[in-house]
């Protein structure tokens, strides 16, 4: 299966959760927007061709099928590409456990953009500041210790036990994130969550992720994506 994923060409964003599961899965893929453009990403979106017609990149073309939604993707991708339980139980868990990972990234992208995506970071400065205060002091330890807590209870190495699943993927990509966005408060945060900090390591390491890090198909961090590095931010 050659697997076609489409987004935006600048930023990790979204996709970057696909991108790793691909990547993990060695899977045969083609970045479209990246290599091409994204003319034809749009002509998707706005129906052509399609007869799923997404919402909003990241989707994925496979085959016939073109899936929308990060979580469903990696639905989609767990089974084809061994990252995720073949049981039903198992199957179910890693995806609450990927979509309780999108309701936090979500909350990560509105601590610079907590008033509307439409306006520019420099619109909201003055609620932005207050949002990230309450999403560091609240938020970020109660997500991490969520994932803190189902490590503990299964024994880890990984969130749904012995064997690596995309949702490890997906909290490896989070916890770069907070680290690029918020240095300062993750210096702090780390200290709680020494499990979910060992996963990270342990993702990272791995053979294929780690020459997918070192190499040109992955975009660095930047300030036009979900993480974004703002100082006055950062506490």
């Amino acid at each position: 299966m050659l697997y076609e994923l489409y987004y935006w060409p600048g930023i990790q964003g979204r996709g970057e959760f696909v991108r790793l599961a691909l990547e993990e899965g060695d899977a045969d893929y083609i970045d479209v927007a990246r290599k091409s453009g994204t003319a034809k990403m749009m002509r998707m979106m706005e129906g052509a061709g399609v007869a799923t017609v997404p919402y909003a990149p990241p989707f994925l073309k496979a085959g016939k099928l073109v899936i929308g939604q990060t979580a469903n993707i990696l639905l989609y991708l767990g089974g084809r590409l061994m990252l995720a339980p073949k049981a039903d139980a198992g199957r179910l868990w890693v995806h609450q456990l990927q979509l309780t990972i999108a309701d936090f990234v979500k909350e990560i992208h509105d601590t610079h953009h907590p008033i509307a995506s439409s306006l520019y970071y420099e619109d909201q400065k003055a609620e932005a500041k207050r949002y990230s205060g309450h999403f560091l002091k609240e938020r970020v330890p109660k997500y991490l210790g969520y994932f803190e807590r189902v490590l503990k209870k299964n024994g880890g190495p990984f969130l749904s036990g012995k064997t690596l699943t995309y949702a490890d993927l997906s909290l490896f990509q989070v916890i770069s994130g907070l680290r690029f966005a918020f240095p300062a408060a993750m210096q702090v945060a780390e200290k709680k969550v020494s499990r979910t900090i060992s996963l990270h390591d342990r993702v990272m390491a791995r053979p294929r992720i780690e020459n997918y890090l070192n190499s040109e198909r992955r975009i660095p961090f930047n300030q036009n994506g979900i993480f974004r590095a703002y100082g006055e931010l950062d506490a």
